[in-house]
């Protein structure tokens, strides 16, 4: 057997302590922080930590600090390249702007639901409908 073994568990995390790490949660927030402690069960705690909103080719960050993260929570984490992070095709506006956005683009959103399901309805179409139009 060789002596190279991949870790599967939360002991992989240990080669990102004190790196800035990108942590997209469930509910879709995306955070951008140092990894200072995780435990076995993969709780993390993040330290200079902003929460980036991205909408179309723009993006603003939300100051958070010290960030603890519930392990069931995390859905996808990477380290950042710090080289390459500066690189990035989409720019920074702030976060009002990117907000303000967010909030029109979710309205026209939610319309163009709402005429859908009006029109399935209309045509005999059972339709169930959720919060945000999510079913999961």
């Amino acid at each position: 057997m060789d002596s190279f073994q991949i870790f599967t568990t939360s002991t992989s995390l240990v080669d990102s302590v004190d790196k800035k790490l990108l942590v997209v949660l469930r509910d879709g927030r995306k955070l951008i922080g140092i990894l200072r402690s995780f435990d076995q069960f993969a709780n993390l705690v993040l330290q200079d930590t902003i929460e980036r909103i991205y909408v179309a080719d723009t993006y603003g960050d939300i100051p958070r600090g010290i960030f603890i993260i519930r392990g069931e929570n995390v859905v996808l984490l990477g380290e950042i390249d710090e080289d390459k992070e500066d690189e990035s095709p989409l720019r920074q506006v702030p976060v009002e702007d990117v907000l303000q956005i967010q909030r029109e683009e979710m309205e026209a959103k939610v319309k163009r639901e709402k005429t859908k399901h009006r029109m399935l309805s209309d045509q005999g179409f059972s339709v169930d409908v959720a919060e945000f139009g999510e079913l999961y």
